[in-house]
């Protein structure tokens, strides 16, 4: 029998509770619905008596008025016109709802404002919860280290996480730092919070399968990948990632869905022999071959030191020393 934690069963009564009220809510819906239908349904008896009682009666009145004639042509003609306009409208954005539907689609947030933003963290951490995450990020500070970042509570309570980072003393990383305008981004502090970002999966390792590996290329996705769902972020040239909006995919059967593509995409990277892995427990780099073998270790004394002139990246560490294992 699996023992969960305390959180982990307060979390599912939650969730339980959550599906009850919106199930009652449903039921409610479609007794209120029924209700109306019969209500019209009743009075359509009294509704055509009416008419046929008062109505002519009040047209013989006002056929004569040719201002008021001239009111009702024209309040008609708007209210037509508004509804079609309405109606155009409707058609238009369910044609978009379907596309987005079978891309698998299901929410597009914006990345300014308060509630927007508690909303990601519920909806990551309820996504995440008691499963595997997988990310690709740039230093991954923001994101999971700081408590207050969204992927801060889906790390700690997840099964396992394999984690991108970007090499500190890669180009991709200087190419990143150069096309934003903010003087207060530097390669040197980009280091350190992906410094911090490794201390804080270290800590992290007790008890869950945390895994890390460092990619050299310029960032062009923020990606994460919590169960059924993919968050995806584009990091624009010039512009914080924060200021982005988020789009989310979820897995279906439809075949036509984005999700299998930004899996697959995280699995291709993941899998590239040319980004090596970073063992939390030796703080060393893992260089493996194309079948996944291990073939080298290399130090990481001066992968978070102060930055030269010279980017080091790939497997061309300048200064770093073989651990000597096989």
């Amino acid at each position: 029998m699996t023992n969960f934690e305390p959180s982990t069963l307060t979390w599912l009564d939650r969730k339980s509770l959550r599906h009850f009220l919106k199930g009652v809510g449903q039921a409610t819906f479609h007794v209120l619905l029924v209700a109306l239908s019969a209500g019209i349904a009743l009075s359509l008896p009294f509704l055509v008596d009416f008419i046929g009682q008062h109505f002519w009666r009040y047209w013989s009145h006002i056929e004569g008025e040719k201002i008021y004639l001239i009111s009702v042509e024209i309040v008609t003609a708007v209210v037509l016109l508004l509804s079609m306009n309405y109606i155009a409208g409707s058609w238009r954005d369910r044609r978009k709802a379907r596309t987005a539907q079978s891309a698998g689609l299901i929410y597009s947030l914006p990345a300014k404002g308060r509630r927007a933003q508690r909303k990601i963290k519920t909806l990551k951490h309820s996504h995440g919860y008691v499963n595997d995450v997988m990310i690709i990020s740039s230093t991954g500070f923001r994101s999971f280290v700081d408590p207050g970042g969204e992927l801060h509570g889906v790390l700690q309570h997840c099964r396992g996480a394999k984690i991108m980072l970007l090499n500190p003393r890669s180009e991709g990383a200087a190419a990143r730092v150069r096309s934003i305008v903010d003087p207060g981004v530097t390669l040197e502090r980009f280091s350190e919070q992906i410094r911090k970002s490794v201390d804080f999966l270290k800590d992290l390792r007790a008890g869950k399968n945390i895994r890390l590996k460092l990619y050299d290329d310029t960032p062009l996705l923020k990606l994460a990948i919590l169960g059924d769902y993919v968050w995806i972020k584009h990091y624009h040239p010039g512009l914080e990632i924060q200021t982005m909006p988020e789009y989310v995919f979820q897995h279906d059967q439809n075949p036509s869905g984005l999700y299998t593509l930004f899996y697959h995409h995280f699995l291709a990277r993941w899998e590239n022999p040319a980004f090596p892995e970073y063992d939390l427990e030796t703080h060393e780099l893992i260089n493996r071959d194309a079948s996944g073998k291990e073939v080298s270790r290399d130090k990481t004394d001066l992968l978070f030191g102060a930055h030269g002139s010279k980017p080091i990246y790939g497997n061309d560490f300048d200064g770093f020393k073989p651990a000597g294992l096989s």
